[in-house]
């Protein structure tokens, strides 16, 4: 990312903290762009929307928040739904570049990260949003062997400074109020890695590549838990 040029960037993120934990040292780092970012739940939650707001106040960016469904049960959201909200909460549809979540999510697993993911890129193709760029968190967690890490064979992977990492922690720790022994402040990231997408047609394809991977790895535990008869 070139520092020295004005960027207009959109982070669509499912939950306040999603953009500190996955994006905050890139969005430290790059204080002269135009950030925005959109949160699709807990608008409704009094103490996580406060803290979503003072969080945007120390990042120095703009941002919003939506209420869509993230009760315990996560029951799937309509995609049409999904990306309305975005839309609704968006204040423009053009950005230089949109930061979001992969199609697997950053950790195993939650489904609203993976739903906002097919949500944007799904709107990035059929042009409803527009952007230069388009690109998704690459963190992954051993299936739960660990916690969360930046992929070191992403196309874009970075080391964040003490002091940018320290302001990150202060955020998840002080101003979002988590726990320094809490999953929240052990996973916040040394480095940052995204996968970077410069045309729609590729991040279609990834997404159809991650959901394939995701339906053949459901096939097999079926076949574990119902063998063949013959």
């Amino acid at each position: 990312m070139n520092s020295k040029i004005r960027k207009s960037i959109a982070v669509i993120v499912a939950h306040p903290d999603d953009e500190t934990l996955w994006a905050g040292g890139t969005i430290l780092e790059h204080p002269m762009n135009d950030w925005f970012i959109v949160c699709l739940c807990r608008a409704s939650d009094k103490e996580r929307s406060e803290r979503f707001n003072n969080a945007l106040k120390i990042l120095k960016v703009k941002g919003i928040m939506g209420d869509l469904d993230d009760g315990p049960d996560q029951h799937p959201l309509d995609e049409k739904e999904v990306e309305d909200e975005i839309l609704r909460l968006l204040p423009n549809t053009h950005f230089d570049l949109i930061l979001t979540h992969d199609s697997a999510g950053e950790y195993t697993k939650h489904l609203r990260h993976e739903e906002v993911n097919k949500a944007v890129i799904t709107l990035w193709h059929t042009e409803k949003i527009k952007a230069n760029e388009l690109w998704t968190f690459a963190y992954e967690d051993g299936n739960k062997a660990y916690f969360p890490k930046a992929i070191e064979s992403a196309n874009i992977f970075k080391s964040l400074s003490e002091k940018i990492w320290k302001k990150k922690y202060k955020l998840i720790t002080q101003t979002y109020g988590f726990a320094e022994k809490s999953w929240e402040a052990e996973t916040t990231p040394l480095n940052e890695a995204f996968w970077q997408f410069k045309t729609p047609h590729k991040a279609v394809n990834s997404l159809k590549q991650s959901q394939n991977i995701i339906t053949m790895a459901k096939l097999g535990i079926y076949k574990l838990l119902v063998p063949d008869k013959y």
